[in-house]
């Protein structure tokens, strides 16, 4: 069943458009990406699917109900912005917004605790938000997103303020939620999250989608390739095949980007004339590689 379904949704601050025209779904169990430069729409299509703002046209449903306060308590949204109430306790704050999810406080303290302990914060419950770090604070914020155990996830830069360690922690409750069948719609400036999570998106530019569909069929469909080599390779020979657009070269490995697949024997045929080749890999271009095209081609546009 679809879960999330938003259609041809438009909204305009006035006489400025922010939203033109977006449509997109997720299903039961579906990591999606929404992806976008600052000021792209990314926070304004995430206000509008949670109620707080108003669309100019357009429909958004969650399991073909109009979203109101009744379907908000199945949502869990983790704002970029900090939400907190810094003079509040940890224990007040989960409390305030699970309780705002219509959640009973002796459910909550449970919930509570499950997840202080899971994210080694235990020690932290009675103190207030603006004695912990920055980090801390934002497992707090996590936790209140995920409080009511969600169906509906939507993280707007969950990674925010986190080491790689708390970074991978994250990671695996987002994964627990998607087992359990929560729908998640992410966001974030790193692309390698994006691409470790999610298996649909949408690049947003000025409000309006310029790619959208499965990241693995974005992938075959964008021509070009990289071609990864470590070993002796004469670079000026490569850089005069028709079809190398450039090379980088990595400490000890070269990066040929390639315009597509056809010219993949010819720099083969370059790097076997070379010695010492311990490594020719053809590998599909990153997802930061097609964002930048894409969001490059329209601004240019």
């Amino acid at each position: 069943m679809q879960m999330l379904k938003v259609e041809h949704v438009t909204k305009y601050y006035d006489k400025i458009l922010a939203v033109d025209d977006l449509s997109f779904t997720v299903n039961d169990g579906e990591i999606f990406g929404l992806l976008g430069v600052n000021g792209a729409g990314k926070t304004t299509t995430f206000r509008m699917i949670i109620g707080l703002l108003d669309m100019t046209h357009g429909s958004i449903t969650l399991n073909g109900q109009k979203i109101n306060y009744d379907i908000t308590n199945q949502i869990g949204f983790l704002t970029e912005e900090r939400s907190l109430l810094t003079k509040l306790t940890v224990k007040e704050q989960v409390c305030y917004y699970g309780v705002l999810k219509g959640m009973k406080e002796k459910d909550i303290l449970v919930k509570l605790d499950y997840w202080l302990k899971r994210f080694h914060i235990e020690q932290y419950k009675n103190r207030k938000i603006k004695e912990l770090s920055k980090g801390n604070q934002q497992k707090i914020q996590f936790i209140t997103a995920i409080i009511n155990e969600p169906k509906l996830l939507i993280l707007d830069e969950p990674f925010t303020g986190l080491d790689p360690i708390n970074v991978e922690q994250f990671m695996e409750v987002i994964r627990e939620f998607k087992e359990k069948g929560s729908s998640i719609i992410f966001s974030s400036h790193r692309m390698e999250h994006i691409e470790q999570f999610c298996e649909k998106l949408v690049i947003l530019v000025k409000g309006q989608s310029v790619l959208e569909g499965n990241l693995s069929l974005i992938k075959k469909e964008y021509r070009k390739k990289n071609i990864h080599v470590i070993g002796d390779v004469d670079k000026k020979l490569l850089e005069k095949i028709d079809g190398v657009i450039k090379i980088e070269e990595n400490a000890n490995e070269m990066i040929i980007k390639i315009s597509d697949e056809t010219v993949i024997e010819k720099v083969f045929d370059v790097v076997k004339k070379g010695s010492n080749i311990q490594k020719f890999i053809v590998e599909e271009p990153t997802l930061n590689e097609i964002f930048l095209s894409k969001v490059g081609e329209t601004y240019e546009g």
